[in-house]
């Protein structure tokens, strides 16, 4: 089977009830399929008419009863709201694999009257409800995706299409009570939540969302060498300052071992001087592998500013107070001392592997974003790679 591309929105009602984690936790590890595009859209008028009239069509296998229905759930809930002009979040995911399209289908779940159960993504999420006269007195999708190849295909170049100008880092989505002062604040999902196809990426979200913040901006990452250089240097500084005393210590314990001898204590810190930035170094590097797959000593030239090979997640969370609520629910740097229920204690191994990053202030999230910068569409290139020009 070929590798085809699917996709699947998030709606509206399913960001606002931050159902968003565990819906990207079931459509990762369920699918099996590799996440290689993701984007927040807040879809203008004409988009959301072109695409509600796409989803009544022939090779859908839900009856037209229900295509109608969600046509005209498509144009209520995904257009700006009429009476004050603001438009809505969605959250556009792209999956790439072998039969990617009825994977995720399958695990998206379809809708059928009189029949319900636990096991799809609108089973646990979505509702259809009628009343005694039988008609629709509610309906929630959660997600919507594409039935077939084709169809998957035409909506993908469709959102594609207006990926510059209804998508990227959202401004004015969000409305706030007079005398509020929003902040900004990036995530990082780290490269070790992505070695095989696993509900923790997911799961992350979904512990970030119990802070009440809002998701304004999401990509898909593959960091560079020189982004990961850049994105990380103040660590770089921090590392040279701390690990001076560490790598003394372990060098004079070694020598003592291995040659049998006392080294004095003032000899120690000359051990420092001449071994602690060699281990600085050494530690940085073995950071800057693990974030974009290659060491900066050891990467070619033309390699340096070129996507890297390991994957992440970048989020932008806006709200009140939204660095420190986030790096409360992230946990401190060394897992072992972050307390129960945060994101490192319960997926972080150690300093290194620590599941994710938050930035630490207001001012470094500026500088972080504008180093990873969540509005590059390469939501748009990835289309482009599967179908050619749009």
């Amino acid at each position: 089977m070929a590798n085809e591309l699917a996709y699947v929105i998030i709606t509206p009602y399913s960001l606002f009830k931050s159902r968003t984690g565990g819906i990207i936790s079931r459509l990762i590890s369920r699918t099996g399929l590799e996440l290689v595009g993701a984007r927040m859209f807040a879809p203008s008028q004409s988009l959301v008419e072109e695409y509600a009239r796409m989803n009544i069509c022939q090779d859908d296998p839900q009856d037209r009863f229900i295509q109608e229905l969600m046509a005209n759930y498509i144009l209520r809930e995904l257009a700006p709201d009429p009476k004050t002009g603001s438009k809505r979040r969605v959250m556009m995911l792209l999956f790439a694999g072998e039969n990617a399209v009825t994977r995720v289908r399958d695990v998206v779940g379809f809708f059928r009257l009189g029949q319900y159960g636990g096991q799809t993504i609108r089973d646990t999420y979505g509702d259809l409800v009628c009343g005694e006269d039988g008609r629709v007195a509610y309906f929630e999708p959660a997600v919507l995706a594409a039935p077939s190849l084709k169809q998957a295909r035409q909506r993908i170049r469709l959102w594609a299409s207006y990926s510059d100008t209804d998508g990227g880092l959202l401004e004015g989505v969000i409305r706030y009570p007079e005398g509020q002062r929003p902040e900004r604040t990036l995530v990082l999902i780290k490269p070790d939540n992505f070695q095989f196809p696993t509900g923790r990426p997911g799961n992350m979200v979904d512990c970030f969302s119990r802070t009440g913040l809002y998701i304004i901006g999401i990509k898909v990452l593959h960091m560079s060498p020189a982004q990961a250089m850049e994105f990380y240097a103040p660590v770089r500084q921090a590392l040279h300052a701390r690990l001076k005393s560490v790598a003394a210590a372990k060098a004079r314990a070694i020598l003592e071992d291995q040659l049998e001898l006392q080294i004095p204590a003032e000899q120690e810190e000359r051990l420092g001087d001449l071994i602690g930035p060699l281990f600085a170094e050494d530690q940085f590097a073995r950071l800057i592998k693990f974030m974009s797959g290659f060491r900066p000593d050891q990467c070619p030239a033309e390699l340096l500013n070129q996507p890297g090979t390991e994957k992440s997640i970048a989020l932008v969370y806006e709200g009140v107070d939204a660095v420190r609520k986030i790096r409360e629910a992230l946990g401190p740097t060394d897992p072992s001392k972050a307390p129960p229920g945060s994101v490192r204690r319960e997926f972080g191994h150690d300093v290194m592997v620590n599941a994710a990053h938050a930035s630490d202030s207001v001012e470094n999230a500026i500088r972080e974003m504008k180093i990873v910068d969540v509005a590059e569409n390469t939501f748009r290139q990835v289309a482009e790679d599967f179908y050619g020009p749009l």
